[in-house]
């Protein structure tokens, strides 16, 4: 039987379809998702998380505006829109979501024959990564209208730690004096992480359209591997490119659950490394400065830093934000970052020679 609520969502959005079957669709940490069978077409509904995305009509915004450049390029040059990028149901009311009993109701496109990997298991899985995260950023690099800030301060490492010492002064668990170690080991990165923030503060580094989680889930591929688009767009800002790089290192090179709880298992593959780089590169290094060249290899750390002082933050504030699977999920996610982080810089010199390698 189909969910009454959900059927009437759905009205909203396909008046005219007949739905056949709602169910449950991934593991995500942030949304609730659904896979909607139709007659003649699937689709991909979700509820918004609105204590993550505060202002989901501004969300919906970039991501009109994003999916709408991209899919007049895909004509332009002659590939298939709809598999080029996400295509959004507008609601009756012309708005590209549903807004009921306070909850945000978005519905996209199935893209079918298409084929998602959950993790990237392989170098070979990893180069495909790389390169689908280097053609989002080779073809958003003409793309000039403003985007909305939709996650305050995402990626920011001088808001982050502003936040961070706000939960350690609250302290709304009670837990901090069972994270004091992982407290000082976070905060004792501080400088060096600002270092790479300062730059985008001035300029050095300049704002790109940035995906902000590319894990390889977040990507489509056809039959035969190639690229057809990113996904999940929920965070697509204006920010540093380094952000998709270091995060997409930080999930592809571990090899590791990122809640592994034995940190003695966690692992930082520089053939993965290498892989995606290589990948990653080959399509977006002509679009790339100097600067952010550069600082790749750091990027990661960067980005492997904010997670792991995010994780700690929220089980420091009693798991508000990260749906958990038990009460020290958290904290398990912290020290297995934490592990993965001091590997990688282990590796640093050897990563930075390979970022040399292929730019």
């Amino acid at each position: 039987m189909i969910n009454s609520k959900l059927e009437n969502i759905l009205l909203s959005f396909l008046p005219t379809e007949s739905v056949e079957s709602i169910s449950p669709l991934g593991e995500g940490f942030i949304n609730d998702t659904y896979i909607v069978k139709c007659a003649c077409s699937r689709y991909i509904l979700q509820k918004k998380n609105t204590y993550i995305f505060r202002d989901v009509p501004h969300m919906m915004d970039n991501i009109l505006k994003v999916t709408s450049f991209i899919k007049k390029n895909a004509k332009e040059a002659g590939l298939d829109p709809s598999r080029s990028t996400l295509t959004v149901i507008l609601a009756a009311d012309g708005k590209p979501y549903v807004f009921l009993d306070g909850e945000y109701w978005v519905l996209t496109l199935f893209i079918e024959k298409s084929v998602v990997y959950q993790k990237a298991d392989s170098d070979k899985l990893a180069y495909m990564g790389g390169c689908g995260v280097g053609d989002f950023l080779r073809s958003m690099a003409d793309f000039h209208e403003e985007l909305h800030e939709t996650i305050p301060g995402f990626h920011n490492m001088r808001f982050r730690y502003e936040q961070f010492l706000t939960s350690i002064d609250k302290n709304l668990s009670g837990r901090l004096d069972l994270v004091r170690s992982q407290v000082d080991a976070i905060l004792s990165l501080k400088d060096e992480a600002m270092m790479l923030w300062e730059k985008f503060e001035q300029g050095i580094i300049p704002h790109r359209v940035s995906h902000n989680d590319t894990k390889l889930s977040n990507i489509l591929f056809d039959a035969d591997n190639r690229v057809l688009c990113m996904i999940d767009l929920d965070t697509v800002m204006s920010s540093m490119a380094l952000n998709d790089f270091g995060d997409s290192i930080r999930s592809y090179a571990n090899l590791s659950a990122e809640d592994e709880p034995d940190v003695k298992n966690v692992k930082f593959s520089l053939s993965r490394f290498e892989a995606f780089t290589k990948g990653y590169l080959s399509c977006a290094k002509d679009v790339l400065n100097d600067s952010e060249k550069q600082n790749l290899a750091f990027s990661a750390i960067y980005i492997t830093l904010e997670q792991a002082l995010r994780f700690l933050m929220d089980y420091i504030d009693g798991d508000l934000y990260y749906k958990t699977a038990y009460a020290e999920h958290n904290l398990v996610r912290t020290n297995a970052q934490l592990a993965l982080l001091n590997d990688m810089k282990r590796n640093y010199s050897l990563m930075l020679d390979i970022v040399e390698k292929y730019v």
